[in-house]
Order: C-alpha cells, then sequence, then structure tokens
C-alpha cells in the first residue's frame, strides 16, 4: 500500500508508513489520509481499517473491490464508495469521514484523489465534513467534464453528416451513446443513495446550517451533472435519428430516379420483347427498311418523347432537379 499523510488545514502532503499514520489518526485533530492499493493486490477484508486502527464497527467494505455505490451516515461518521470518471473508466473511490478525519482508498493511481490533494493548500477547508463534500463536487466534475466532452463530439458528428455520410459515423455515434449509458448507470445509483442520506440528515436537527449549505450546494452540482448526462443521451438518439432521416432521403431519392428510368424503358422493353416474337406476320409481312424504322426506332422515340412529357407535365422532374441540386 502506499500511504499519503496530508495535514489540514494546511494541506501539507507526505508520504507516510502505515503505522505513522495510525499514530497520527489517533491524535490529529484534522486530517486526511488517501491509500493507494495495488490493482492487483487482494487484502484481506479488514486488513486496511485494522492496519489504520480505525476504530468504526463494519468496515470489511473499505478498500474491497467490486462494492457497489454507497452512500451512508452512521452517528459521527460517514462512509461512502463514490464513482469517478478517471480515463474514461468508471472508478470507485471509498471514502471514510469522522469529525478528526477523512481516509480515502482506491485501487491503483487515481487522478481526481491527486488533484483533490494539490488543491487542498489553496481551498482549505474549514474540517473534516467541508473536505468530503469538496472531494464528491470534484467526483461529480468527473462526470460532467465526460458528458461535456461527448455531447461536442455526437453535435461535430452531426456537422459531418450534414457534409457526407459514411458508416464510420454510426459506430462513432455508437460508442458515444454507450458512452451516455456507461455515465448514467454508474452516478444514478449512487446520486439516488446520496440524495436519500443526505436529505435525511439535513432533516434531523443535529445538523449543523453550515453543513446544511454545504449539502444544498452538492445536491444541486448532482442535479446539474446528471443534468449534462441526460442532455448528452438526448443528443445521441437526435444524432441517430438525424442520421437516419438522412439516408432515407437519399435512397427516397435513388428509388424515385428508378422509376423514371423504368417508366421510361418499361414500354420499350414491352415494344422490344413484342416485335421480337416469331409469329408468321412480323416474320413474313415486317421485312421491309420503312416498317424497321417505323416501329423498332419510331415507335421507341414516340414513347420516350411522351414519358418526358409526362414527367415535365406532373413537376416530378423539376422536384428531382431540386433534390439533386441539394445533395452534398
Amino acid at each position: 500500500m502506499i500511504v499519503t499523510v496530508v495535514s489540514m488545514p494546511e494541506g501539507i502532503a507526505a508520504r507516510a508508513a502505515v503505522s505513522e499514520a495510525r499514530e497520527r489518526l489517533a491524535t490529529c485533530r484534522f486530517l486526511l489520509v488517501d491509500v493507494e492499493v495495488p490493482g492487483e493486490e487482494r487484502p484481506d477484508e479488514l486488513s486496511i481499517a485494522r492496519e489504520l486502527g480505525l476504530a468504526a464497527e463494519d468496515l470489511a467494505w473499505l478498500g474491497r473491490e467490486g462494492e457497489t455505490a454507497r452512500a451512508e451516515f452512521h452517528g459521527d461518521n460517514a462512509r461512502f464508495v463514490v464513482p469517478v470518471i478517471d480515463d474514461g473508466k468508471v472508478v470507485h473511490v471509498h471514502v471514510f469521514v469522522t469529525e478528526r478525519y477523512l481516509v480515502t482508498v482506491h485501487r491503483g493511481p487515481n487522478t481526481l484523489v491527486g488533484r483533490f490533494v494539490t488543491r487542498l493548500p489553496h481551498e482549505r477547508p474549514a474540517d473534516a465534513t467541508a473536505t468530503l463534500f469538496l472531494l464528491l463536487e470534484d467526483a461529480l466534475e468527473t462526470f460532467r467534464r465526460s458528458a461535456v466532452e461527448a455531447l461536442l463530439q455526437v453535435e461535430d458528428l452531426e456537422d459531418e453528416m450534414f457534409e457526407s455520410r459514411h458508416p464510420q459515423q454510426v459506430y462513432r455515434l455508437a460508442r458515444l451513446r454507450r458512452r451516455a449509458a456507461m455515465l448514467h448507470h454508474a452516478l444514478l445509483p449512487y446520486l439516488q443513495a446520496a440524495d436519500e442520506t443526505i436529505t435525511r440528515r439535513m432533516m434531523s436537527g443535529s445538523f449543523p446550517e453550515e453543513r446544511q449549505r454545504l449539502a444544498a450546494s452538492y445536491q444541486r452540482a448532482a442535479r446539474m451533472v446528471l443534468a449534462s448526462i441526460e442532455s448528452l443521451q438526448d443528443a445521441a438518439r437526435r444524432a441517430f435519428a438525424s442520421y437516419s432521416s438522412l439516408v432515407s432521403g437519399e435512397q427516397n431519392g435513388v428509388i424515385n430516379r428508378l422509376a423514371i428510368v423504368s417508366t421510361i424503358f418499361l414500354p420499350l422493353t414491352f415494344l422490344t420483347g413484342f416485335f421480337g416474337m416469331n409469329f408468321t406476320y412480323m416474320t413474313d409481312e415486317l421485312e421491309s427498311r420503312d416498317v424497321f424504322w417505323l416501329l423498332a426506332v419510331g415507335l421507341q422515340a414516340l414513347v420516350l418523347v411522351i414519358a418526358v412529357y409526362v414527367l415535365h407535365r406532373t413537376r416530378i422532374w423539376r422536384r428531382l432537379r431540386d433534390d439533386g441540386r441539394d445533395d452534398p
């Protein structure tokens, strides 16, 4: 394990041995301890809590792999399993906080925790609860940034589709839609649990006014992030609908052109098929050159002129011409 101890409120971070972190957790009035567990390591369920000397009961979940989202208050402490977007993937940061200290546990390096620790000297939160809400809002910010980035990509894809269309765009849209579903699926259960827990805590008379303000600010930020993800989902669905509409319009134009070609050539096909039959009259009587030019060429030219005239009178030709000008 890699243990980082941050002296608060100064925000001075330093690596420390587990024994030193345990001693400082027992004596310091305000401390933050971050524990990085190597990704391949599978510690015993209670090893992290035991090694840090945490006195609270039921900490088997702390640092355990595969834990689901959690947001609970138990007397004077709180327990959170917070989803975070790190390098495009959903990871979880385990948080245990009391009135005196805040402990975070995560597997492998975590960008959120690193940025959070570097911000502490500038933010200088007043106590462990303020530090907790600052960390929770930073976790929400990772979802918001991912949603906004994906939303911009969807809008760029929509612009590309109106210029030209190719199957790769559908694949990229599908991936963006999958990302929106992943963000929503990872964040929604956690937000529901956190909102229920924080609201219940705010309604109790023991929650100070300053902490109620922090909680209300966090809930507003959570609703805004969830709205951003839902906007991404709507944009992805709209982009799929736009792509389908554009492709359908192109297919309709192709079908119309094929219908016109069929209108012109079906009578000609009928004439060639009819006069190609070996009836006695056709083989014996229709032998002169004049008859050939009259029937084989003149009649077909007449049918072609009539077909073009009908198309022109019904404005189908003009509509197809205008559609061709609109095509990119």
